[in-house]
């Protein structure tokens, strides 16, 4: 029986995007309203890559770069051509939020879909709707969809990718002689976008294909393998067309990954500045099971709720290990593998506030096991509420279940949601300084020429409203042309300054800094903020009178 079919499924799923969508533009408007949807680096950072594409000195699909994956920013850009959403960040939003809605929905399909049922199933469109809401309402997921990162993107694919594929193994399993292969085709669509989202997703597309394999090897459905095939040149796609980027572009099909911006490379220097070496986890894939266990539960809950999820999510397990035909739902543990081998292998650290070394690194991390946790819950409550005969039974299962999930949420708004916990102390020397620069940037000539290193600040560009193209910066290069290329425009700013800029931005070692060194540029004005290294602007002229 195929449940996406009736008009009641059709108004809830209505039901469930508007409540969706109500609380997104609510959280929106209250964290844009504070001033917090740029409190990450990264979502900064995202949105000029997209901004980039169109307003650069050398504008094109070359300013993507390699580090992040493609599509988030390409979603971006149409909303970032206005000046205003750029600067505050709404253009980044919009995609998140949108994503947001979509996954809400999904999950509430994803759940009907394996728990078997008609629409007119009462158990099973409660513990749908359980898991649903458990997945809207999480207050991590909320903020982090007003941003422009790519969590939100990325978990809607996740989740959309798991409701085909599920769809695709109940048909098998019903009609062993003419199942569809729609839901296989989308679910390839899916993980193609949740594999140029990110990285989680190539691990992702693994997973489902061996999934797919099982489904239609086991029954022996010879007639399904074209569309096996199909399906699995579908899920390889992505990663292919980004090692082949990789390989033309910057000769070596693994620059995202080794590069000179790698998270190697950063994890490197970071190492090489701290105390923290190695991080934790760090070739212990316990440990690193460990913390990520750990970062989902504060993504969770607070205190005591977050074992009462751990205990559910290892229910919910059991659950599915036991029955068979809703044993597509185990794609969702996929983060349990992906994130601690990263951790242990791959200089992805994680750090939380409660252990060693005791800050803020990576904790949204634990997000991605979200809807893991709702599906869990909602396991649980259909098979409560099937035991349940009587009234009274059954009014018990839902208050537990919202006296958990009420307690557990309102645990994390005390404390404030740990995503935005992360970003505000990871912000609060950035964010001064970039501000300050951005004040001093503002009073030059709006017709000037910017020599600057973007990788780091080029929020204080946003902050004053300085289009991207009236600085030469990293991403003015050629970067087929290795080790070097002289003849690019930034290497020959870099040489020479006073022929190709009006003003160069120096931030204490960064590429420009290192350039200026030993040149005897005038110094217009040097700033000092509290935990970042200073920033002199110079004159690359003699200065006027």
């Amino acid at each position: 029986m195929r449940v996406s079919s009736g008009p009641r499924w059709d108004r809830e799923t209505t039901l469930v995007s508007q409540l969706a969508a109500t609380a997104s533009l609510f959280a929106f408007l209250l964290y844009f309203r504070h001033g917090t949807l740029l409190l990450y680096g990264d979502a900064v950072a995202h949105l000029n890559i997209a901004r980039r594409i169109f307003d650069s000195r050398t504008p094109g699909l070359l300013q993507l770069g390699t580090v992040w994956l493609p599509l988030p920013h390409l979603l971006m850009a149409p909303f970032l051509i206005s000046d205003s959403a750029w600067r505050t960040g709404i253009g980044g939003s919009i995609p998140s939020m949108v994503a947001y809605v979509l996954g809400s929905a999904g999950v509430l399909r994803l759940l009907r879909v394996s728990l078997g049922g008609s629409p007119a199933d009462a158990n099973a469109r409660a513990a749908a709707w359980t898991g649903a809401l458990i997945y809207a309402a999480n207050p991590n997921l909320i903020y982090m969809q007003a941003t422009a990162m790519t969590e939100s993107l990325y978990l809607a694919f996740f989740i959309w990718a798991a409701v085909y594929v599920s769809e695709f193994a109940q048909a098998c399993s019903e009609d062993r002689t003419n199942a569809p292969v729609a839901p296989l085709t989308r679910c390839g669509l899916c993980l193609t976008g949740a594999c140029l989202t990110r990285y989680d997703g190539w691990f992702l597309a693994g997973a489902a294909l061996v999934l797919a394999v099982v489904v239609v090897v086991r029954p022996g459905r010879r007639d399904l393998f074209p569309a096996l095939l199909r399906f699995g040149l579908m899920a390889l796609s992505a990663p292919l067309f980004w090692l082949a980027y990789n390989a033309v572009i910057y000769r070596n099909p693994l620059e995202f990954a080794n590069g000179p911006y790698s998270a190697l490379a950063i994890e490197q220097t970071k190492t090489a500045m701290s105390a923290i070496s190695p991080h934790p986890g760090w070739h212990q894939p316990v440990v690193a099971f460990d913390y990520l266990l750990k970062s989902a539960e504060h993504n969770m809950a607070e205190g005591v709720w977050q074992k009462i999820w751990v205990a559910a999510l290892i229910a919910g397990i059991v659950m599915l290990a036991s029955r068979p035909k809703k044993r597509p739902l185990l794609l969702l543990l996929v983060p349990l593998l992906f994130y601690p081998l990263s951790i242990a292998y791959g200089s992805i650290p994680v750090y939380l506030p409660d252990w060693w070394p005791f800050s803020y690194y990576n904790v949204r991390f634990g997000l991605e096991l979200l809807p893991a946790f709702s599906a869990a819950a909602a396991l649980i409550v259909h098979c409560l509420l099937g035991l349940s005969r009587d009234r009274w039974r059954r009014i018990a299962v839902a208050v537990g279940v919202v006296v958990i999930t009420v307690g557990s949420y309102a645990s994390v708004w005390r404390a404030q949601p740990i995503c935005f916990q992360e970003a505000r102390v990871n912000s609060r020397t950035r964010i001064p300084f970039e501000t300050s620069l951005a004040s001093n940037l503002e009073k030059l000539p709006h017709d000037s020429t910017l020599l600057m290193y973007l990788g780091d600040h080029v929020g204080a560009l946003q902050s004053a409203g300085i289009r991207l193209r009236r600085t030469i910066n990293e991403g003015n290069h050629r970067p087929w042309r290795k080790p070097s290329d002289p003849e690019g425009l930034w290497e020959r700013a870099l040489a020479n300054p006073e022929r190709y800029a009006d003003y160069a931005v120096a931030i204490a070692g960064d590429p420009v800094s290192e350039s200026l060194r030993r040149r005897n540029l005038p110094s217009m004005l040097v700033i000092h903020t509290s935990g970042e290294p200073p920033a002199t602007i110079f004159w690359t002229h003699a200065p006027p009178r």
